[in-house]
């Protein structure tokens, strides 16, 4: 078996796929989520240094990868290690070195790494706006504004992606997720003029 072809067999095998998808939207849309809330939180408050935000999302940023990458791999090993002893107290027999034994080792892995990257790279998505107006590049809305329409773009997308996988509008899914997020961004204004 090809090196590429082993982690989509373990995914097979394991009925992982699913699972993947989950975390993928699930912490992408709390990155984008907590992103749109720190940036409309910034924005809010009034003048704030433009690095000082970027270096406060990617603060946090950073700690929901490492926080997904962690939660994901220890509570995923622990499920596959449970799954394995009873799969090996039914078949009464030892399968450390069977391809179920591998998929306990690796897809905890894989699920883990998706759990983390998905909300890193949509935050780094919805703060390059920020990068490019601070490394001087004339933006067509205010630097904060922009990283907002950002935002609620990629959290629109991720509702698209969960329409076309139900198999449902693509079109009323997406428009459901970006009510969640300018229902996010509304709270935050009224929370901070109250």
């Amino acid at each position: 078996m090809k090196p590429l072809q082993l982690p989509v067999f373990l995914l097979r095998i394991t009925r992982s796929q699913g699972i993947l998808r989950r975390y993928f939207v699930v912490n992408g849309f709390d990155g984008a989520l907590t992103m749109l809330g720190l940036i409309t939180g910034f924005l809010v408050s009034g003048s704030t240094e433009l690095g000082v935000v970027i270096n406060v999302c990617l603060g946090a940023a950073i700690a929901l990868a490492v926080s997904g990458v962690s939660s994901a791999y220890v509570s995923e090993t622990a499920e596959r290690l449970r799954a394995l002893k009873q799969l090996e107290a039914a078949m009464i027999t030892d399968l450390q070195d069977s391809a179920h034994g591998k998929a306990v080792r690796w897809v905890p892995v894989l699920i883990a790494l998706v759990n983390g990257s998905a909300p890193l790279v949509i935050s780094l998505l919805i703060l390059t706006p920020l990068w490019l107006a601070d490394a001087g590049l004339v933006l067509p809305l205010a630097p904060l504004l922009n990283a907002i329409v950002v935002a609620l773009m990629l959290v629109f997308l991720l509702g698209v992606y969960l329409g076309r996988v139900a198999g449902i509008s693509w079109l009323r899914s997406g428009v459901r997720t970006l009510a969640l997020a300018l229902l996010t961004t509304g709270l935050i204004y009224l929370l901070a003029d109250s």
